[in-house]
Parts: structure tokens; C-alpha cells; sequence
């Protein structure tokens, strides 16, 4: 079987198996995938939202909480703008309905119609003219300088919540809350523009209770050898702010001689086990030194039960989060941990609206193709585990029912191949408001109307896209060659903005190069969208070309730019200029890169369990991919409608038969193997629903007989 197995260290496995409680089979497939340190690790074996990153990690989180705890205390008009995607339809949605939620007098907006990417002047303007005096961009925002700048004008703020790449002139926002800003102190800067827009509203509820900004710190004392370590830890936030460690023999130093007071200093100083504590103090300063100290552990214990009567060196021990850390964890590591888990549970409103946010979170990721690691991967199953709990928001769940998605169990692959792409639909036509609306929509009857309506633009968004692909392949082969085989690009005014996108990612996938797609807008505006392959950043090429742009801005390996026309003979010669410049990574050839070897005593149906805690699957995770060898085929059939094109066999694995489907390969029955020969196959293992019952069979991508 032609495919590549990684091999792997036994040593390597039963050492995760060990530190993680993980099955053989589940490790096994972390190492091969390069998943080894407990970082990583965790965000595929736990599920809590406990192991989301806190938004207060965001530099400028807290100054954005304040303009907008402000503009509730003065009774300002706000504004929510967002974008024309998934993901600025669904972040419009959970900021707007977090400050509804505030009493914040707020009403939102988004691009509609011809309207380019982000923040315009007219927007800024129309705001001004009623009064408005604060505007909160998200998924949008980073690169709209001259808006940002004529709001200044016009004494409005703006508040710039966003993911794009920023540009090298930044605007001049009253707060930018970016995570790929430099120095933005997010420790994962790939998430979605909903996902910022998420942590803002997080933070804002946060901000509702009285420990918001307020100085806590946590003091351990611990004997070492003849000396005490006193240890320090600043919490703002549910944050670390700070940390400070001192060893001291007893009686040799004066606590004035150390660096402890002016790290306590008008905070509120909390401890575990407020008598030791004291006692140990005493030891070190003698009677003399009094600490102003509160002993948290009985509240502690009265929301997280387990720790009650426990030491903090048991606390530590117990503190999954800790597990998962590389290196040595000190008893204030696992203080710290209880500490803000304890926050988390105190502060959490139930009234709060978490898994309708989550999903809409979950889809944002999906659209904008987020990397399915770290804190990605928490957010998006949550989604997804609501979504089939049943507990489907407004808008999403008329949606779903016209696709014919409710009552069964939703991956993200289904999400993103279904829903995703109708959602999208109503942006790329003009008409994203339809999509807000949909989910902010109160009436029954207003909401499926709304649905209807986006699922006829999807149908003709399909339309818009295959004829698209008429208008410019011609074009593009001969570009192919122009541009040295290296970029292709494409212009045509009959070309629809909306599927500008789409059209150069299908370019991409014929030319397996960098695809550009053009089209003029009725006011003299060409807009185009770029997308990239084989490692090519397109950041350099928007560079090099920016002083003919309006506006451009993206991600590195797809963006988007609008210029004047007049414009655009200029920026077609400095693309042909560039292109011999462009850099592509060589092709190679890519064997399919197994996961595991299952033996038949192994394939059984619990290997859903496995395929389900490797989900979702999508960018940077795709799905698990098996093989085994020496199975029986005892049965075969084509199907298909009405050509019968694709081939079901039924494989003996002993104990269990399993049903495998090979698409478009009904002619290799009877030439390249039949009933009674033993085959390797490469497979995916998949659910198939069929009249209410769920039965795990394979997807077989390749198949040879074992001569």
C-alpha cells in the first residue's frame, strides 16, 4: 500500500498513555501528527471552557471595556460595525446583543449592497448626524485609516475589534483590541474576528461584578531546607499580573530589606490556610510583622467542593490545567489555577446566553478557515456539542431545518460543506443585514421568511459562480502563462463582487498557483480578492502595489483590495512585473499520510470515540486516516442513482463486519479485486444514518488486493 507511516518511539506512546490517561490507539495518533507537548495535548483531550485563553490576556482589552463602560454611564449612541461575511454577520450579532444586554443604547450596521469591505466614510458620517459618538468595528476595522480619521473628526471614538494582519500604518483608534497585534499579549493570535468580538463581550460581563479591576494577591509560604520561600502572585482579572519570589532564613533578614511590600501594597492579600500561613510568617519576621490576610479556602470549597480540607500541594496535584503543563508546577501554580477557576464559577451568569454565542462562534471559525488548533478547537466543538444537544438559536435553526439538517448528529465538515456557504451567500450578494436580522429577529413567521429568502441567494450565488468561471477561463490560461506560470489574474465587469472570492479559489485549484479575480463596479470601483498557495504570503505583493489601493487588508493567504479604475492598467503591469518574483513552494508528491494500522482486533465500533475526540476536523486537523490490512471481502455491490458508479463492499474483520464505500470505482470490482480476496485498504471511518439507526463504516480512499 503506497502511503506514509510515520514510525514512532513505543517509549513516546506509553509515556502519554501514562501522564494523560489517553488510550494507546489516541496517542499513538497525537505523536504521529507531531502533538507531543501538554500544551497542545490538552486542547484534544479537554472540552471545559475553563481552558480558553482569559480575554483580559489582551493587551487593550480592558481599555475597550472602559470606553464602553463609560458610554453606558454617559448615555451615548453606539455603533456596531461589522463585516459582510460569516464571520462579521455573527460578530455584529453577539457584541450587539451583549450591550442590548448592558442597556446600552447601540444599533448595528454592516457593509450592504456595493458597499466595499469595513468601516466607510458615509457610515462615519450618517453616525455623526444622529448624535452618535462611539463606534466599535468587528471583523473590520484595521486598515480603514482615513474613516477612523474622519470620525476623529467629527469627535466620534472608534474601538477596532479585529484579526486581520495590520497594516504598517496602523489607524488612529481610541482602542485597537487585534490579537496579531505586536505586543498584543495574546498567547494564540488565530482566532476569528467573532472570536475577539466574543472575548469582548466576555469581558464585559465580567466587568458587571465587583471583582472587575480589582488588585488580588495570593501569598504561599513554604519551607525549603533552613529557609521559608514566600511566594506572590498579582491576579487582575482573572489574569496573572505579576509574581514575585522570596527566600529568607529566619530572623536574617527584615521584611523592610525585601521586595515584598512594595509588591503587597494596597492589594488584597488572600491565602490557603490562614493559620499555617500566619504561623510560618511569624517563624521568618517574628510577632512583630502583621499581614492584613484573608483565607480563601472554605469559599473556594463552597463552589468547588473537592478542595475542601485539602492542602495546596493536594490543590496542585489535583489541578487538571496543571497536568498539562510542561516542566515543574509549584503549590502558588495550582493556587492560582483554583483561584481563577473559582472566579469563573462565581461570576458566571446561567441567564447568559453562552451556547448561542458559542455556536455562532463555531460557524465564524468554520467560514474564515481558522486553524483547528489550540483554543479553536474548544470553541468549536462547544458549538457543535450544542448545536446537536438540540439547543439551536433563532436563524440558525430555520436555516437548518430548510437544509434538512435538524435531528441528525452535525460535524463541522457538515457545517462547513451546508450551512456555512447559505450564510455566506447573503454578504457575497449585498444583502448581508438579511443574516443579522435573521438572528436577531424576535417573530416566527419574519424569521422564515428571512431564511427563505437567504436560501434563494444561495441558489443563485451557485449561479453567479459557474458563470463566472465561463467569463474568464480562457483568460486565465493565457494570464497562466503571461505571468510565468506562476500567478494567474483575471478581470471581467461581469463578474459579481460577491463571487470574487470564490472564483479565485477555484483558480487556485486548477493553476495550483496565486489567483487574483477583478471585477469593475458601476462607480468606476475595480475590487478584487486574492488567494494564495504552496506558501506564498500575499502581504508582500498588496505591498508592493498599495499606493494604487483604496483599501486592501486580509489574512497572509487571502485578501482583498478596491481601487479607482483608472488605476487598474497600472496595478495589471506591476502584477506582470512581480510575478517572476513570486517564490512558490516545489510540488511535491503527497502520499497519504496514515494516522494508525488498525489490526482487525481493533476495528470495532468504539473507534467512533476515537474519530469523535479528534473532531472537529477542518484546517490544520483533517480527518484520521486508517489502514489495515488482510480483509476479507464477503460481499459487493454497486450503487448510485440511476448510473451505478460507486462501489459498497462488506469486509470481514472477524469479530465485526464493516461496510466500506469506494466512490466512482464500480469498475474495479471484477478487475482489480472481487468477493473472497483479501485487500489493504487506506479509510476513513464516518457515521451512516439510515432509518433512525447510526452504524460507523468506512470511506475507502485506496484499495489493492494482498498478493
Amino acid at each position: 500500500m503506497i502511503c506514509e507511516k510515520k514510525e514512532i518511539s513505543r517509549d513516546e506512546i506509553i509515556e502519554l498513555c501514562n501522564r494523560f490517561g489517553c488510550s494507546a490507539l489516541t496517542a499513538s495518533i497525537l505523536v504521529r501528527r507531531g502533538i507531543t507537548n501538554g500544551e497542545s495535548i490538552q486542547y484534544y483531550l479537554e472540552n471545559d471552557l475553563r481552558y480558553l485563553h482569559s480575554p483580559f490576556l489582551l493587551s487593550t482589552m480592558e481599555d475597550a471595556v472602559d470606553r464602553i463602560l463609560d458610554a453606558k454611564e454617559e448615555g451615548e449612541k453606539v455603533l456596531v460595525f461589522g463585516d459582510r461575511d460569516v464571520d462579521g454577520i455573527t460578530s455584529t450579532t453577539i457584541l450587539y446583543q451583549c450591550l442590548v444586554e448592558l442597556g446600552i443604547d447601540v444599533k448595528w450596521r454592516i457593509p450592504t449592497g456595493e458597499d466595499a469591505y469595513g468601516l466607510s466614510i458615509n457610515a462615519v458620517e450618517e453616525f455623526a448626524a444622529e448624535y452618535g459618538t462611539l463606534i466599535i468595528t468587528v471583523d473590520c476595522g484595521i486598515s480603514n485609516n482615513q474613516e477612523i480619521e474622519r470620525a476623529n473628526q467629527l469627535g466620534i471614538d472608534v474601538i477596532v475589534t479585529d484579526h486581520h494582519n495590520p497594516p504598517e500604518e496602523l489607524p488612529d483608534a481610541a482602542v485597537i483590541v487585534n490579537p496579531k497585534m505586536p505586543n498584543s499579549g495574546y498567547p494564540f493570535p488565530d482566532i476569528s474576528g467573532c472570536t475577539v468580538a466574543y472575548k469582548l463581550a466576555c469581558a464585559l460581563r465580567f466587568a458587571k461584578t465587583e471583582l472587575y479591576k480589582q488588585e488580588i494577591c495570593l501569598l504561599n509560604v513554604r519551607p525549603v531546607n533552613e529557609a521559608y520561600i514566600i511566594e506572590c502572585a498579582k491576579i487582575v482579572n482573572m489574569t496573572e499580573r505579576g509574581r514575585l519570589s522570596e527566600t529568607i532564613v529566619p530572623g536574617m533578614v527584615r521584611i523592610e530589606n525585601t521586595r515584598l511590600i512594595p509588591f503587597l501594597r494596597g492589594q488584597q492579600i488572600l491565602v490557603w490556610d490562614a493559620p499555617l500561613q500566619k504561623k510560618q510568617l511569624q517563624k521568618i519576621f517574628g510577632n512583630g510583622v502583621e499581614f492584613n490576610m484573608m483565607d480563601i479556602r472554605e469559599q473556594v470549597a463552597s463552589v468547588i467542593p473537592a478542595v475542601k480540607n485539602a492542602s495546596l500541594l493536594r490543590v496542585k496535584e489535583m489541578s487538571k490545567i496543571l497536568h498539562y503543563k510542561d516542566g515543574v508546577s509549584s503549590e502558588l501554580d495550582g493556587f492560582c489555577n483554583i483561584f481563577i477557576t473559582y472566579i469563573n464559577k462565581k461570576t458566571s451568569n446561567p441567564q447568559q446566553n453562552k451556547s448561542q454565542d458559542l455556536q455562532l462562534v463555531a460557524l465564524a471559525a468554520l467560514a474564515d478557515i481558522m486553524p483547528l488548533q489550540n483554543e479553536n478547537r474548544i470553541l468549536v466543538r462547544q458549538g457543535i456539542m450544542a448545536i446537536n444537544k438540540g439547543n439551536i438559536p433563532q436563524g440558525i435553526l430555520e436555516l437548518m431545518a430548510r437544509l434538512n439538517m435538524t435531528g441528525k448528529r452535525c460535524s463541522s465538515t457538515d457545517l462547513s460543506w451546508n450551512l456555512v456557504p447559505v450564510l455566506n451567500a447573503a454578504g457575497r450578494l449585498g444583502q448581508a443585514e438579511l443574516a443579522v436580522q435573521l438572528f436577531l429577529e424576535e417573530d416566527k413567521l419574519k424569521r422564515d421568511k428571512l431564511a427563505e429568502k437567504i436560501i434563494e441567494l444561495n441558489k443563485e450565488r451557485r449561479q453567479l459562480g459557474n458563470d463566472a468561471w465561463t467569463f474568464v477561463e480562457k483568460q486565465a490560461y493565457e494570464s497562466f502563462e503571461s505571468h510565468k506560470q506562476k500567478l494567474v489574474v483575471v478581470k471581467d465587469s461581469r463578474i459579481h463582487r460577491g463571487v470574487c472570492g470564490i472564483l479565485a479559489s477555484n483558480l487556485v485549484k486548477v493553476f495550483n498557483v496565486p489567483a487574483i479575480a477583478i471585477t469593475i463596479m458601476d462607480g468606476g470601483t475595480a475590487v478584487g480578492s486574492i488567494r494564495s498557495t504552496r506558501g506564498f504570503d500575499v502581504t508582500g505583493l498588496l505591498a508592493y502595489c498599495s499606493e494604487l489601493f483604496i483599501n486592501h487588508g486580509g489574512h497572509n493567504f487571502a485578501a482583498g483590495f478596491s481601487l479607482q479604475e483608472e488605476n487598474l492598467p497600472e496595478l495589471l503591469d506591476r502584477l506582470l512585473q512581480f510575478a517572476p518574483e513570486i517564490e512558490l513552494e516545489k510540488e511535491k508528491v503527497q502520499l497519504p499520510f496514515v494516522d494508525a494500522e488498525i489490526p482487525h482486533e481493533w476495528l470495532n465500533p468504539e473507534l467512533l470515540n476515537v474519530i469523535d475526540s479528534f473532531e472537529p476536523y477542518g484546517e490544520s486537523n483533517p480527518p484520521l486516516l486508517f489502514l489495515s490490512r488482510n480483509l476479507k471481502i464477503i460481499a459487493a455491490d454497486t450503487m448510485g442513482k440511476g448510473e451505478r458508479r460507486h462501489l459498497k463492499l462488506t469486509l470481514d474483520a472477524g469479530k465485526n463486519k464493516w461496510p466500506g464505500i469506494i466512490w466512482g470505482a464500480a469498475e474495479k470490482l471484477g478487475q482489480e479485486f472481487n468477493v473472497g480476496d483479501y485487500v489493504n485498504v487506506l479509510y476513513q471511518i464516518e457515521r451512516n444514518l439510515f432509518n433512525g439507526t447510526e452504524s460507523a463504516q468506512m470511506i475507502i480512499s485506496a484499495i489493492e488486493k494482498n498478493r
